[in-house]
């Protein structure tokens, strides 16, 4: 971090996050410790462009299948063939499909997130974007954003892009399972304050702009999509994919299923 302006020094926030908490939990690499001898709980420090600041334990990205959420279990179940796992964070979905003997790829941004991924077991690892991806010349049956990774939309100037990067990606019959949250029902002033903010900025509602902060370092700012079902049906409109199921047994979180048009 700058002495002089108190910012954070550009990095990868995840990485360095999923490898101290992959130590604390396993005691493979130094741990983080607390006056230099405590073991120091691993938290992920998510900030938004309003001032709002959440933090919550990085535990998470390592649980096992027995730890998941009811829905990404039936998230699962609907994966078949050649499967793309957007955003694979520490790997745990991806090592559940490696056990179900299904063909899983893992895609993150983040180097270091990936390294924990191989050390933890995943044998197919992609760093870069899906557009990066395109050019690899692999296609998939399956494409996961769980993890609430429907997010990665972004808002209405990235999601045309972003979709045909996977319909770009996509073997005929291809399907999308996305895990999104529905934002507005919430009473919560600072929330609802905030999406009359995006509003009033021409932004859907939920469309957040944040960065990541552990330790010293941070991301840049980047927008992330909290969004209800009717807004990602207007998103998809036009797009290559259709949106041909919604699970939200779980509200306010959903499962979204797309399908590939023409197949």
């Amino acid at each position: 971090m700058s002495a002089v302006t108190g910012e954070p020094t550009i990095g990868d926030v995840f990485g360095e996050m999923i490898r101290d908490a992959y130590a604390v939990a396993t005691g493979i690499g130094p741990r983080p410790l607390a006056g230099g001898r405590l073991p120091r709980p691993v938290i992920e420090i998510i900030e938004r462009d309003d001032g709002l600041v959440n933090g919550a334990p990085a535990a998470h990205y390592l649980d096992p299948p027995q730890a998941w959420p009811p829905h990404d279990h039936r998230a699962v179940d609907r994966v078949r063939g050649r499967t793309l796992d957007v955003g694979v964070g520490a790997g745990r979905i991806a090592l559940h499909l490696q056990e179900r003997g299904t063909p899983v790829t893992g895609l993150d941004t983040s180097a270091g997130a990936l390294r924990v991924c191989r050390h933890r077991g995943v044998r197919d690892l992609v760093l870069g974007t899906v557009d990066e991806h395109v050019v690899d010349g692999r296609r998939y049956d399956t494409f996961l954003l769980l993890g609430n990774n429907l997010g990665l939309i972004e808002g209405r100037e990235r999601a045309p892009g972003f979709l045909a990067a996977l319909a770009a990606l996509a073997r005929p019959g291809a399907r999308i399972i996305a895990h999104g949250t529905d934002p507005y029902g919430t009473r919560d002033p600072v929330h609802t304050g905030y999406h009359e903010l995006n509003r009033r900025r021409g932004r859907l509602g939920g469309q957040l702009r944040l960065r990541l902060r552990y330790r010293e370092l941070g991301t840049e700012w980047f927008d992330y999509l909290v969004c209800s079902v009717d807004e990602l049906a207007e998103l998809i409109h036009g797009s290559a994919w259709r949106l041909v199921d919604v699970d939200d047994a779980d509200r306010p979180y959903y499962l979204a299923t797309l399908e590939l048009t023409g197949a």
